[in-house]
């Protein structure tokens, strides 16, 4: 009888990053891509937001694949159905570790942390942030929301702690007005504060409303 077990080993995992870190750093961004993308081109709308006192940080998920056959672009992938909790478990200790890396070198104490989690990256912050082990000020989940398995009970208080904010496109080709209306309810009835913005847009991250929407953060 075939019998499937689990080990442990270590790994080594790729990040893109915009910025110089140092202690001169305020904001950090930490960002992750949605189902499909490489970090090197996930993080470029993010140039807007970059200045001599903001660093963004882009993980790059541990399973990598061709998009169509066995040849060409390659995208990532945070997690499938087949052995779930375990990916799960592995992507919330990189993204700890990561963590733990960028801030080595940057003043804990004067810095501003907003994580945001575009598309499958949002279900993927969310759980990473349950973990407890990042101090988020603010919470982004653009063209996607909380995963539907997603603990409230335990992390309400802790959630609603961070300033919340739900962004997406009035055209986004994955989300339409029948979900997006569901969703909303879904975290209303789950005592999640945030702030819901639309945008004229698809399922991607416009530069221009992002720049909108940290310029918005920093003034709160």
């Amino acid at each position: 009888m075939t019998e499937l077990r689990h080990f442990s080993t270590s790994t080594e995992a790729r990040f893109a990053r915009l910025g110089t870190p140092g202690p001169h750093v305020r904001t950090l961004w930490m960002v992750c891509h949605g189902y499909g993308q490489l970090a090197e081109y996930f993080i470029r709308p993010f140039e807007t937001l970059v200045d001599e006192t903001t660093l963004v940080v882009a993980p790059e998920a541990l399973h990598r694949f061709y998009l169509a056959g066995v040849k060409g672009r390659v995208g990532a992938s945070w997690m499938t159905k087949e052995d779930r909790e375990t990916d799960i478990r592995n992507y919330v200790r990189y993204l700890d570790g990561l963590y733990r890396s960028v801030i080595e070198t940057l003043d804990e104490s004067l810095l501003t942390v907003n994580v945001l989690g575009f598309s499958q990256g949002g279900a993927t912050v969310c759980r990473w942030l349950a973990n407890r082990q990042v101090p988020v000020s603010n919470l982004v989940l653009w063209a996607s929301t909380f995963p539907p398995d997603f603990n409230f009970e335990a992390d309400r208080a802790h959630l609603n702690q961070m300033n919340i904010q739900v962004v997406v496109g009035d055209a986004d080709e994955y989300l339409n007005t029948s979900y997006l209306d569901n969703q909303r309810a879904f975290l209303d009835q789950n005592g999640i504060q945030y702030t819901f913005t639309p945008f004229q847009g698809t399922h991607r991250i416009d530069a221009k409303v992002l720049l909108r929407l940290a310029k918005r953060l920093a003034d709160q």
